[in-house]
């Protein structure tokens, strides 16, 4: 036992200092979040007063006594499109009242670019060239200047990334004007999207839907490249020699296969319908059939980006990962040409694409001018939808515009319905639970089953895991600029803690750690199973135990002095805690925290609820509020710990003192000592009444027939 009380400590310290080790390359993928104040400050040194966050836009207003400045807005907050790692490159984007840029600046990214030899610093330059342009032009990241856009720079190695930064800084920017009165915003009647008519098919070859523009081509010659590389570093790199200028560099059909006459026709009956099982509600599938120039592109294999394609449509561009891709070998349609490449990219419901709406196509082109540096341009071809092959409802009128905060709700009407009536269950559960534990077998099927759909619902699908550092950013809020808005943006998060609120002033902390908590639902699980196949259990001496207890308080003590000083220091530190590898990443993330998360789950094998009885940080916050606990359901008897001692041992969270006393700041309301409470087989006091009125009953029984 002193052993295994050495090897807990041990993992406590080897976990701290996997976070500390993993500090370094954390800073690989992530760049910490920059308060937005003092960088706004640096932008306007003449300001006198700078607004908090306004509105629904989330706008500052910048100040120099009356007259106005300028206006400084995030793009989280107005346009939050992911990136190449999948999360948003939030950016401060300064305006003046003219609308033109002065200045943006980065404030957090999650790209890994270092990884790829480009320093920070660049992400940054590239952010510097919006200076002294203006809301209302048209921008384009590299390129020439062509069509009315104005073209600056791109950073090579960073392509997707600094081309999602430019549509979420003018997108931001555009919402912010049009709010701001800058320019004009367009109210004209919304024309919602089009279906595609999923029961229309004719046959067709390939002539024919080439011949009506059911398929698409870009093609580049050699000139058209060499040409948009004029004037700038790349002009001679790689220049085609004079017979060569016709010479075709690329040839890109394109088309949208979910269209049956378009999909069915070029891959097959079988082909098309795997593919359109695969997709979801408002996803659709983009076509790519290729020569010459790849489109794929080295991201692919470096990375999993195709880094050489968008497709664009208004505001909107969409980039695509190996996860939306699938290869095709062979084109059913007859007469179809031989194409070196031919891949569908699955285009995700949340780019909203509309199958009826005009549609273009993006091909960069890269020249390497240096071991690191490279320019590229970009040729784009047009899709426009036949009329035939869609439905396009009439234009409506827009609605009066939700707030963000209504917006997420209303979206989120299923699942908040579907949590409500979880809480429902629960509560029914505990106000009947003196009923329902004299049914041993049904209890524990019925508390698994909401094990299971705790871990697999809440957790894994909704990310609803409450967190330590949801505490410490509830009581900075309190002692700073406290604003609902902020918790209410998280439906499932903000219903938890308002249930684990109600369950901690009627029963104590218990019912949140022991039903609804994600990763202690986890933990029971596993360790069911460990003892369903027999594994031995191993149980620390009380005197041990209750000591260990100890820590998961100094832990939280640890945080919450660093939270006063720093609440991004503390919610790194928080990383003790499992949870955002668990469910939140889904255990992609680098390996100390993958490791780190499944050494606590597998513990469970031989041990229950390790992590929630010893380190658990959230848990010794709730159990703060112990205290003040309504209710004490929980029943005992005057013989329960002295000589009983049955339901102590029976604890396997060993929540039960040897005195007989539950102490309700361990306990996780498993019930289980409810159920030998009222089970005659079980309970020694019990069984010894139950002897008793026997004996009464034998006693009783010659003397009525004496009479």
């Amino acid at each position: 036992m002193g052993r295994l009380t050495s090897f807990r400590v041990c993992c406590t310290g080897v976990v701290l200092a996997l976070l500390l080790m993993s500090k370094p390359s954390h800073g690989l993928f992530v760049s910490p979040p920059k308060p937005s104040k003092p960088v706004i400050e640096a932008i306007f040194p003449q300001a006198s007063y700078i607004s908090e966050k306004e509105g629904t836009l989330a706008l500052r207003t910048v100040y120099k006594g009356e007259e106005i400045l300028g206006y400084a807005f995030e793009t989280n907050d107005l346009a939050r499109i992911p990136a190449y790692s999948g999360e948003p490159v939030n950016t401060l984007v300064a305006i003046d009242p003219s609308g033109r840029y002065l200045a943006a600046r980065v404030l957090e990214h999650h790209e890994p670019i270092i990884l790829a030899g480009i320093p920070e610093s660049k992400l940054w330059k590239f952010a510097e060239q919006y200076t002294g342009l203006f809301v209302q032009d048209r921008l384009k990241v590299g390129g020439n200047i062509s069509q009315g856009y104005v073209a600056i720079d791109g950073l090579s190695g960073a392509t997707v990334t600094v081309m999602v930064m430019n549509v979420a800084i003018t997108k931001a920017a555009t919402l912010a004007a049009q709010h701001i009165g800058i320019i004009e915003k367009k109210l004209a009647a919304i024309q919602p999207a089009s279906t595609i008519k999923a029961d229309l098919f004719e046959p067709a070859n390939w002539q024919d839907l080439v011949g009506d523009g059911s398929i698409r081509k870009l093609y580049l010659t050699r000139a058209s490249v060499d040409d948009a590389f004029a004037e700038t570093a790349a002009e001679h790199i790689d220049e085609a020699r004079a017979e060569q200028k016709q010479d075709r560099f690329s040839e890109i059909y394109y088309t949208l296969a979910d269209v049956p006459t378009i999909g069915r026709n070029l891959l097959g009956e079988a082909d098309y319908k795997w593919l359109m099982a695969q997709l979801k509600p408002g996803e659709h599938l983009a076509l790519l059939m290729g020569n010459g120039y790849s489109f794929k592109g080295s991201g692919y294999v470096r990375g999993g980006i195709f880094d050489r394609i968008q497709i664009h449509q208004g505001e909107t561009a969409i980039s695509f990962r190996d996860l939306d891709h699938e290869r095709i070998t062979d084109l059913y349609a007859q007469g179809a040409p031989n194409f070196h490449e031919m891949s569908v990219f699955i285009i995700r419901s949340e780019h909203e694409l509309d199958p009826g709406a005009p549609w273009q196509i993006e091909l960069l082109v890269r020249r390497q001018t240096g071991p690191v540096d490279s320019l590229f341009t970009s040729f784009k071809g047009q899709y426009d939808m036949l009329e035939k092959y869609v439905d396009t409802p009439a234009a409506m009128i827009p609605q009066p515009e939700l707030s963000l905060t209504e917006q997420v709700w209303q979206e989120q009407q299923v699942e908040i319905i579907a949590l409500l009536l979880l809480m429902l269950i629960l509560l029914l559960i505990l106000f009947f639970q003196d009923i329902l534990v004299r049914y041993p077998h049904f209890m524990h099927r019925l508390r698994h089953g909401f094990l299971i759909v705790t871990v697999v619902l809440i957790g894994w699908v909704w990310g609803g895991q409450l967190s330590v550092v949801n505490v410490f950013t509830f009581l900075n809020a309190l002692m700073g600029d406290f604003r609902w808005e902020l918790f209410l943006l998280d439906p499932i998060i903000f219903i938890l803690w308002c249930a684990a609120a109600v369950t901690m002033l009627l029963w104590g902390r218990a019912v949140y750690c022991g039903w609804l908590c994600p990763f202690g639902a986890l933990q029971e699980l596993v360790n069911v199973f460990g003892r369903y196949i027999k594994l031995p259990q191993v149980e620390l001496p009380f005197a041990v135990h209750e000591r260990l207890w100890a820590i998961k308080y100094l832990i939280l003590l640890a945080l919450f002095g660093l939270s006063l000083d720093s609440l991004a220091m503390a919610e790194q530190f928080a990383e003790i805690e499992p949870f955002k590898t668990t469910f939140l990443l889904k255990f992609d993330r680098q390996w100390p925290f993958v490791a780190w998360a499944l050494l606590l789950i597998v513990i469970n094998l031989f041990n229950r609820k390790t992590f929630c009885r010893y380190l658990c940080p959230l848990g010794a916050a709730l159990s703060v509020s112990n205290s003040i606990r309504l209710f004490d359901w929980l029943k005992r008897r005057p013989e329960c710990g002295s000589p009983c001692k049955t339901c102590a041992k029976e604890c396997e969270i060993q929540a039960i003192q040897p005195n007989g006393v539950i102490n309700m700041r361990e306990c996780h309301y498993c019930l289980d000592c409810q159920v030998t409470y009222f089970n005659e087989q079980k309970c020694p006091p019990l069984k010894k009444m139950a002897r008793k009125k026997r004996k009464d009953q034998q006693v009783e029984i010659p003397i009525a027939v004496t009479e």
